[in-house]
């Protein structure tokens, strides 16, 4: 368009498809005229004709590329086309910082239709939800939490307020999809469907799926197999066939990416520290721990330094993350909080310290850059050890070939049927005991499928039953029903963490361990980056008073998921250790440590025929490259040659240290097609919420279920085996 004006009416834009004559003038004007658009990019392009025929659609694009107004602007333009009144159009983030991040574009774009845009999640004021629930918004940005909160609190006519969603916008629904997170999300809008008595448009974004059609397929929910979808990319919109794990071809984002080893964290603080000055770089780290350990040695060497993470408070993250979208010269470090698209301002540089466990997860990262004109993707890989040297090689080199994991749903999420039943009998009141299943219209594991799950919540006091109906028992009340029943709408269980305060300014949490085990000296913390001395614990309210230390602070926390990496990336890993290297630049000191790893580590740990059994000593080991998964899933098979004291890991399986080929042929010959669940720690299902509320059978088989990798499992038992012999 060389004349906006009037290339608003008649410009190129406007011809050709006539795709844009479907937007509200108004919408197209502003589009043209406020944001000075010469023309939309082609995922909004393609984007209009579906959403505006009310599909459900996945919009796929690289982080930046413009899908929050490719699912605003036809949504609203269908808002004002058909007159939705009301709250009709839901936008759900998985993160409140990236919901405030939104909420003001949104109700900017509203506004030019005379609607308007409004923000309730659990940082929001009472005094803005009384304000939303007397004057509803057109579009609501909320969290499916908040979203089951309104359903089942006293105080919201959830009726009332979300008996006109039209449409649901799904932010980066990956990050819903791949965790038990999306389970309750499904749950949540078949319920909300009950109460709007209609089909409600689902839209999910996502920059990095590897299987878009199955993704859309699971965004359908119960009535999948009948509703129209589309996934939608960039030039591309392919209409759902019946394929559903048909994948879009997407072409992976350019980028410099220079992947180095270091040593050590603080020599990558060095290195930071000398680097780049005068640009703004975003660092990523893959625990809260070197988060705060990288940040305090880039303070020691003057750099200005924010940081962010899950157990800083909320405060502390907004002054960082505002103090670092204004600055130049300067440093954030965060964990994956910053991972998703939040705006932290015009980044100059994303560094990566070691390495993290997906193609996804880096293409998130790297997409943090090169949004400015005439600038790149770009990526620095600081390496400090040679284990996640090799891990980042091997993530490199799927990322060059395009390759990104699927999204899969955990299986078996019985302790989250477990939550809904409670869940919908408060919001019902009451809830017949033959009704029940059609709450979620028929979604499984949400079915009958469940009954058993439902007698046991009845037979253990968390339901009651009488004259046919079901009422909220007094288990539940004792169990989960603390300020208002909060703790049934959050699917995770998070740690234990003790609330960290300087005088009366929240700084963030901090593990129990670092408070109780031994040490010499004053007791001091590492939190924001800074050293703190503990002045006093308040154990029953779970707080610790600090005030500023020179330094010795501890940081620690636990990891409460189920580690491990997958099999795609350790079987990249064997490649890497097999002589392939990744399309990238690499420095002098991380060729020299792959070339020794090479040299010293592959022969007695890969064989590029199949896989390779060693002893040393005692310790016997059989070198799978398969994942943590797969390696669980064969530890149990091979119960009988495998050691029962010694935990898989991504690479090897221990073995007992008397067995022989001849024991291990047996032992395989044994299996044929029955694979066997791996063992479960307790711990990992004191993890599992609302795991209480089922039998324990069923809390570990639900456990057991998601450690499992019975498919790569087959894979590597039906590679040959060649055994080693060492000293």
């Amino acid at each position: 368009m060389a004349d906006a004006d009037s290339s608003a009416r008649t410009g190129p834009t406007r011809g050709g498809t006539g795709v844009l004559d479907r937007l509200d003038p108004v919408v197209l004007h502003h589009i043209v005229n406020t944001l000075g658009w010469p023309d939309l990019r082609p995922l909004q392009r393609a984007a209009i004709t579906p959403l505006m025929d009310g599909e459900d659609a996945v919009l796929l694009a690289p982080t930046a590329g413009g899908k929050t107004e490719a699912a605003c602007f036809p949504l609203l333009s269908a808002m004002a086309e058909q007159k939705w009144t009301g709250t009709s159009v839901l936008y759900l983030c998985p993160l409140k910082a990236l919901l405030n991040n939104l909420v003001g574009r949104i109700d900017t774009y509203a506004q030019w239709l005379g609607r308007r845009a409004a923000l309730w999640h659990g940082d929001t004021k009472e005094s803005q939800r009384q304000r939303i629930r007397a004057d509803a918004p057109d579009v609501l940005l909320t969290t499916p939490e908040s979203l089951e909160a309104m359903l089942i609190g006293v105080k919201t006519d959830h009726a009332r307020l979300l008996g006109g969603v039209r449409a649901v916008v799904l932010d980066e629904v990956h990050a819903f999809a791949g965790d038990d997170r999306g389970w309750h999300l499904l749950a949540v809008l078949e319920r909300l469907e009950r109460v709007t008595g209609r089909s409600i448009q689902r839209v999910g974004l996502s920059a990095t799926v590897g299987n878009p059609g199955q993704l859309l397929h699971w965004l359908q929910g119960a009535a999948a197999d009948s509703r129209m979808g589309r996934v939608v990319a960039p030039g591309v919109s392919l209409p759902l066939t019946s394929d559903k794990a048909a994948p879009a071809q997407l072409s992976r984002p350019a980028g410099e990416v220079e992947l180095d080893y270091v040593g050590s964290l603080d020599n990558a603080a060095k290195l930071i520290a000398a680097l780049h000055r005068g640009e703004k770089r975003l660092v990523f780290c893959d625990s809260r721990r070197q988060v705060e350990e990288l940040g305090a040695a880039l303070r020691a060497r003057e750099v200005t330094v924010f940081l962010s993470h899950a157990s800083l408070s909320v405060d502390e993250r907004t002054r960082s993350e505002q103090a670092f979208a204004e600055a130049r010269d300067c440093v954030i470090v965060s964990t994956s909080t910053l991972e998703l698209g939040i705006d932290v301002g015009d980044l100059d540089r994303v560094i990566q310290i070691d390495s993290p466990a997906s193609v996804a997860s880096f293409l998130q990262r790297i997409g943090r850059t090169g949004r400015r004109t005439g600038s790149v993707r770009n990526c620095l890989f600081l390496t400090t050890r040679p284990d996640t040297l090799l891990q980042a090689a091997g993530l490199l080199l799927l990322w060059a070939r395009g390759w990104v994991e699927p999204v899969v749903a955990p299986p078996e999420p019985r302790h989250l049927v477990a939550q809904q039943l409670l869940a919908v009998t408060l919001q019902q009141h009451k809830l017949g005991d033959q009704l029940w299943d059609q709450q979620w219209n028929g979604l499984a594991p949400f079915d009958r499928s469940a009954t058993p799950i439902l007698r046991h919540l009845t037979d253990e006091g968390y339901l009651d039953s009488d004259g046919g109906m079901l009422f909220v028992g007094p288990e539940a009340e004792r169990r989960f029903g603390k300020r208002h029943f909060i703790e049934l709408t959050a699917s995770f269980t998070a740690p234990p963490q003790f609330t960290v305060l300087s005088g009366r300014t929240e700084i963030g949490r901090t593990d129990p361990s670092v408070l109780t085990e031994e040490r010499p000296g004053p007791r001091r913390l590492l939190l924001g980056g800074r050293s703190w001395q503990v002045t006093y614990i308040d154990w029953l309210r779970k707080r610790v008073f600090v005030e500023p230390a020179d330094g010795g602070g501890v940081a620690k926390w636990m990891n409460g998921g189920i580690a491990g990496l997958s099999y795609a990336l350790t079987r990249a890993m064997r490649e890497v250790l097999l002589g392939t290297a990744p399309p990238v630049s690499l420095t002098r000191r991380a060729e020299e440590c792959l070339a020794e790893q090479r040299e010293s580590d592959a022969p007695d740990t890969v064989h590029p025929g199949g896989t390779l059994i060693t002893r040393v000593g005692t310790d016997v080991r059989w070198w799978t490259w398969a994942g943590y998964r797969a390696n669980a899933t064969l530890s149990a098979t091979l119960s009988s040659v495998s050691d029962p004291l010694q935990r898989p890991t991504d690479c090897w399986v221990r073995l007992r240290e008397d067995v022989t080929p001849a024991a291990w042929r047996a032992a395989r010959a044994g299996v044929g097609e029955n694979l066997v669940l791996p063992d479960v720690d307790p711990r990992a299902v004191r993890g599992l919420k609302f795991s209480a509320a089922l039998p324990e059978r069923l809390a570990v088989a639900t456990v057991a279920a998601r450690l499992a990798d019975f498919e790569n499992a087959r894979t590597v038992l039906g590679q040959t085996v060649r055994f080693e012999q060492g000293q």
